[in-house]
């Protein structure tokens, strides 16, 4: 997937689907709730969300940014509720790996791409 932005954006346009089945819409709606829930001191997020849902394409940097600006992407419990979302909308790709991002203390740089397992360590000087 790359990075957590990418992904959390790959689940909510996942779980958004008229064809998504019950359990992936399930997952949807509980990412998209902790997501509101923790961020719910900010008024356009979800404006933002509900927007997204219904015109992906067009709200795809909007939410993009919400979601670095609000550090959402560090979020630990919000990036594995998007590999949730993800991992049961495509089975396969999580099989492959696809979905695999490991986030640990202070971020400030997220590297990856789809070979598997991605450990990244940065010090503050």
């Amino acid at each position: 997937m790359g990075d957590p932005v990418s992904l959390i954006l790959a689940a909510l346009v996942a779980g958004a689907s008229k064809t998504a089945g019950e359990a992936v819409q399930d997952a949807y709606k509980g990412l998209k709730e902790l997501i509101k829930r923790k961020f719910d001191n900010k008024p356009q997020v979800p404006v933002l969300l509900e927007e997204h849902e219904k015109k992906p394409e067009i709200y795809k940097s909007p939410v993009s940014e919400m979601l670095k600006e609000l550090g959402a992407d560090r979020d630990e419990e919000i990036v594995k509720e998007a590999q949730k979302v993800n991992q049961l909308n495509d089975p396969e790709g999580a099989k492959a790996g696809k979905y695999n991002i490991n986030i640990q203390g202070g971020i400030q740089g997220v590297a990856g791409e789809n070979l598997g397992t991605v450990n990244q360590t940065i010090n503050n000087p």
